[in-house]
């Protein structure tokens, strides 16, 4: 089972909201997940991405994979591997 962390779209039409979720990779992108770790709100000006920077670190060292999108937020929030 391939373990990834992503970004599950919530919000209105035309007004996203995303939260962070660990997730097993077949899963939908609004599917089942294991476990939240955080949410981005892209509609503010700045953004807004709010991490739980211990939940990401022990998932990221049990082998969970993130996004592109959500690496370049973990970089943003100061989360490395």
């Amino acid at each position: 089972m391939a373990v990834k962390i992503r970004l599950r779209r919530m919000g209105k039409k035309k007004a996203p909201f995303y939260r962070i979720v660990v997730a097993d990779s077949r899963c939908k992108r609004d599917g089942r997940c294991i476990a939240e770790i955080g949410t981005y709100d892209p509609n503010v000006e700045p953004s807004v991405c709010k991490v739980n920077e211990e939940e990401a670190k022990k998932w990221l060292a049990n082998g969970a994979q993130p996004t592109d999108v959500v690496a370049r937020l973990f970089k943003m929030a100061g989360i490395e591997k």
